[in-house]
């Protein structure tokens, strides 16, 4: 059986690439500009240091190695309702999923697997989302979009996050299907270990606002466990993210290490819809549909992939800022 490959960008600590590769994919490339993270993701991946790049905005899409699926919890910050909601207004955390879209027109992965706030649906009165639809589109890939949940998939918090899976060609049909929720049985007390907790779904994690007084109401690492007030410890939040507790995060302390959580996807929420993906992609090769022809049917390629689709959205963001 084939085995699909695939790139890890924006990779953060690695949750996509746990997913993925419970699967049964395989990571041929990774990129994440956050050093932390980099060594992170290293110490538990052994990556070819060629293979793991720092600058998203320095790689050339030429120097990938080929690859099936394209993954991408690209910066979310730009549409985050804890941020200014700028979208591609913020030239620099806002434009980085112009670089995604270079590497799809280049090298014409089967397959892509995004994931952001669902505040990317609405940023800038929804024009980004529209932005990225018919960037997409025009590159020749369908897709299909849904928010989910963390509870949606066994791990009590919340985290709205928008997946957006799509296919080279117009071959998403109506058999295309995200992942089935399934009943939330896990608790909070099985993850910290302890017999009372004052909250039955945990706060959404994120990568800021760690440390703050329990009474902001931006605090969301702090909890009474066992009638002791105390802050989220790196294992628990590895387990409220799904990671397993032989991720190694030693390398990092505690407080780096929440950050960086706060900062991951939520491992079996990916997880469930890697699988599908996969299975649809399997159906799609055994009816042939991702023949050397039908790669061919695709729009010119703009050599100088920095000057091209790159600045051509960056006007469009302009405009809609």
């Amino acid at each position: 059986m084939k085995k699909y490959k695939f790139i890890d960008l924006f990779s953060g600590i690695g949750g996509f690439h746990i997913a993925f590769e419970n699967v049964g994919a395989e990571c041929v490339f990774a990129c994440d500009k956050d050093k932390w993270a980099r060594q992170v993701y290293q110490a538990n991946f052994n990556m070819p240091p060629d293979r793991l790049a720092e600058d998203i905005t320095t790689v050339n899409p030429a120097d990938i190695p080929d690859f099936d699926i394209l993954c991408a919890g690209f910066p979310c910050q730009s549409f985050s309702i804890l941020g200014r909601r700028k979208g591609f207004a913020d030239e620099i955390r806002g434009t980085m999923f112009f670089y995604i879209l270079e590497i799809l027109k280049q090298r014409r992965p089967k397959a892509f697997f995004l994931e952001n706030v669902k505040g990317l649906l609405t940023a800038q009165d929804g024009e980004c989302f529209r932005i990225i639809s018919e960037s997409l589109q025009e590159l020749g890939y369908s897709f299909n979009y849904k928010i989910v949940k963390g509870t949606d998939h066994n791990i009590p918090q919340v985290r709205q996050r928008v997946f957006i899976i799509g296919f080279l060609g117009d071959t998403v049909d109506s058999t295309f299907e995200f992942a089935p929720q399934v009943p939330l049985t896990k608790t909070l007390e099985e993850i910290f270990e302890c017999q009372t907790i004052n909250r039955k779904i945990a706060r959404t994690m994120v990568s800021s606002f760690t440390g703050m007084p329990p009474q902001s109401f931006r605090c969301w690492d702090y909890y009474i466990v066992d009638g002791m007030g105390r802050r989220l410890t790196a294992k628990e939040g590895k387990r409220i993210m799904g990671f397993p507790d032989s991720f190694d995060m030693s390398s990092v302390s505690n407080e780096r290490a929440i950050r960086q959580l706060g900062n991951a996807v939520i491992v079996p929420a990916i997880q469930a819809n890697a699988e599908q993906l996969i299975k649809y992609l399997r159906k799609m090769d055994e009816k042939g549909l991702f023949s050397f022809n039908n790669l061919c049917k695709v729009v010119p390629v703009n050599d100088d992939f920095k000057t091209g689709i790159v600045n051509e959205n960056l006007k469009l963001a302009e405009n809609a800022a």
